[in-house]
């Protein structure tokens, strides 16, 4: 009887298995026809029937695709911009997190409801508004660089009510007689913050950089809003110089697509662990 239960048992942990690795690989079929359109040679793209690889493989596609456009240039501007977001994000949302969850002052439920209502809000709501008021700061077409990202960046400086309910529900579950332990050693609210409770929440901080670095690496609508200076383009708006009103240069829009991607799936690869344990842990309390 056992032994039938265990061979039970595991023919369902292989039925799980079977099934989730075929939802991954529907998943996955878009990075696959990509990277095998990165490869094939530019007259093989739209033969048909459609073949996911073309022998010879065409290695070239990648090195001519990022001479193609100012590919350096595009990526080190996404760069810094992603970089600056997150480092806008890490030093604002902690701090009204923690003002949410650790610190009691009036008014403390009703303002961070309010704050979580604008999750609601979607981007194209506040788009003409926002536009208007970057406008009036003259940070729309800015020659000077820096001020020209300047409405990428600096919004991240002011927080972002998503990151801000994440990080405030895993401070929750950090038990309190840590703060108060601290606070009978000597230690001010500053110091409880940064010497305890950062510390304790790097799963959710983690968990937040790579939300925030992949939307600002990704981010397509904001730049081609509010950024009109090609020497200022991130890498997605650098991605439109393969089209043109006669052809569209497939095989290395593919290419530059596939380096696009890599830094994600590296960032992702490596901090994967404290990304899921931060999601884990995060809304274990209200």
């Amino acid at each position: 009887m056992k032994r039938g239960f265990n061979r039970q048992k595991s023919l369902d942990a292989l039925n799980r298995h079977l099934l989730l690795l075929a939802i991954s690989l529907l998943f996955l079929l878009p990075i696959l026809w990509m990277i095998s359109t990165s490869l094939k040679p530019k007259d093989a793209v739209f033969i048909f029937p459609p073949q996911f690889f073309t022998l010879p493989f065409v290695w070239n596609n990648y090195p001519d695709a990022v001479r193609f456009i100012d590919f350096g240039r595009y990526f080190l501007n996404t760069l810094v911009i992603a970089v600056l977001s997150v480092v806008g994000t890490l030093v604002s949302c902690p701090i009204a997190a923690y003002g949410f969850s650790r610190i009691r002052w009036t008014l403390r439920e009703p303002l961070f409801y309010v704050c979580l209502s604008t999750i609601m809000l979607p981007f194209v709501a506040v788009m003409v508004p926002t536009y208007v008021l970057f406008k009036s700061l003259s940070w729309i077409g800015n020659l000077n660089i820096l001020w020209g990202w300047a409405p990428l960046i600096v919004p991240a400086f002011g927080g972002n009510p998503l990151y801000i309910f994440l990080l405030r529900q895993f401070f929750l579950g950090i038990p309190i007689d840590l703060s108060e332990a601290a606070v009978i050693d000597g230690a001010n609210e500053f110091q409880i913050f940064t010497r305890v409770i950062l510390p304790l929440s790097r799963p959710a901080l983690v968990t937040v950089t790579l939300f925030t670095f992949v939307g600002s690496w990704t981010d397509f609508l904001a730049p081609r809003l509010f950024i009109t200076q090609k020497q200022q383009y991130t890498l997605s708006l650098g991605l439109l110089d393969y089209f043109s009103l006669h052809q569209t240069e497939w095989t290395y829009l593919m290419a530059a697509c596939v380096i696009f991607v890599l830094p994600v799936m590296v960032l992702f690869f490596f901090a994967q662990r404290l990304f899921v344990e931060g999601i884990s842990l995060t809304g274990i309390k209200g």
